[in-house]
């Protein structure tokens, strides 16, 4: 293989969040393990053996399978978000080491870069072994590599990877010969990108393997699909047209929303809420050192329950001036929610939306009167650079001096396990006897 030719990579962690939980309790090693979303309501990871079961899907409601879980015993987690995080931290520190660039794709997965690396150059399979042995010696967290000359055939690689133990968790698809044979046998919709709307378009075509779509001319799919369809065919067909991001992009849209462990019948708890998703919002805003020209709040009640009275508002507004600003933001989202709100409901979700984002350094007219509904000056960003500090450093201690926080309303968790790496009272204790 020539230095020049590429080599991407894909490392995916298997059954991430139920990884995590194994990492510390091993004796939940080779049982079936779920974990759920907030407010313990749906399945959003399932172990291999819960998968093997075959009759528990992603999303379904809990209360639909507990006859499921008490049949095969499995063993159910609450989401422990801070916990992942910090694993996932570890895992993409531990990956950097391999490659000179590497995108961070999500929570559980990353590109690597692999081209002219020699170690990968002179074997492959040898070198996404030892990429997996060192991430589980170093984390606990099993992985699958997934190899080929552009980030498409690096996803499918890797999917292929899971699902065939032959390849012991490593596959390499840089070769056309094995890349026309998986692709054969591999159906389109496991293509990355190719969702179940638009695989149902492709199947009416005739298109349903990943070497039907392959075959297909890039000018023909634009016409009829879009030119980010007629990028797949050629990454498929080994043109590179998607480069890694190592910066990831600025987000366009910020939302923080969630639904309640119980009913919230008073306007003082939704504002409690909002103002609090309205902190994590413009706090993630700052991040990004962006600002934000427009908000967006939604309230409504439970629509899976068909007995009670249902109501659903939403309601927006433009900022007269970009701000970053808690503060700002936050006299805007209860102006909103004083529009909106009507008695007599109980609330089952809430969320805030800050959109026409850009970046903070952008130009933009200066108003005359640049004072928020509060009465206080606008863009005080020192203020909020000194509440993020303290914030980051007590996150359970400050709560933002805009707004009382009732924390009631917050979701139930009644199964989370212990927060290993990012509490001290919650840290592993070793005993030698």
């Amino acid at each position: 293989m020539s230095p020049a030719e590429k080599r991407i990579a894909l490392v995916d962690a298997n059954n991430f969040y139920v990884s995590c939980e194994r990492v510390f309790r091993p004796d939940l090693n080779g049982k079936p393990v779920i974990v759920l979303s907030n407010n313990d309501g749906c399945v959003v990871a399932r172990s291999a053996e819960v998968k093997a079961l075959g009759t528990i899907k992603m999303g379904v409601p809990l209360f639909q399978i507990r006859h499921l879980v008490e049949q095969h015993n499995i063993q159910i987690f609450s989401s422990n978000y801070s916990y992942y995080a910090d694993m996932s931290a570890r895992v993409m520190a531990t990956m950097e080491a391999f490659s000179p660039c590497m995108e961070i794709y999500s929570i559980d997965e990353a590109f690597l870069d692999l081209t002219g690396v020699y170690p990968c150059q002179s074997d492959p399979i040898a070198y996404g072994q030892r990429i997996k042995k060192v991430v589980f010696r170093a984390t606990g967290i099993p992985v699958c590599v997934g190899m080929g000359p552009t980030k498409t055939l690096a996803k499918l690689a890797n999917f292929a990877a899971k699902k065939w133990p032959k390849t012991h968790g490593v596959l390499d698809v840089s070769d056309p010969l094995r890349r026309e044979k998986l692709m054969r046998i591999v159906p389109v919709n496991e293509v990355w990108g190719i969702g179940p709307q638009l695989s149902r378009k492709l199947d009416q075509l005739g298109i349903k393997t990943v070497w039907e779509l392959a075959c297909q001319p890039p000018a023909k799919i634009q016409q009829q699909f879009s030119v980010v369809v007629a990028r797949t065919v050629m990454e498929l067909n080994g043109i590179a047209c998607l480069d890694l991001e190592e910066v990831a992009p600025n987000k366009q849209q910020i939302v923080c929303s969630r639904s309640f462990s119980r009913r919230l019948t008073h306007y003082h708890e939704l504002s409690a809420a909002l103002a609090e998703f309205t902190s994590r919002a413009t706090e993630k805003l700052r991040q990004q050192q962006s600002v934000a020209g427009s908000v967006t709040i939604f309230i409504r009640t439970n629509g899976f329950a068909e007995r009670e009275p249902q109501y659903q508002r939403s309601a927006s507004a433009r900022l007269d001036q970009p701000s970053q600003d808690t503060r700002v933001i936050l006299a805007v989202v209860n102006r909103l929610l004083s529009a909106i709100y009507q008695p007599g409901y109980g609330y089952y979700k809430c969320g805030v939306q800050l959109s026409q984002i850009q970046s903070d350094t952008a130009p933009g007219q200066t108003q005359l009167f640049d004072f928020a509904d509060t009465d206080l000056p606008t863009e005080n960003r020192a203020l909020m650079k000194t509440v993020d500090h303290i914030n980051q450093r007590f996150p359970k201690g400050i709560a933002m001096a805009t707004a009382r926080i009732d924390q009631t309303w917050k979701p139930k968790a009644e199964r989370m396990s212990q927060r290993y790496t990012t509490d001290w009272r919650e840290l592993v204790c070793v005993r030698c006897k």
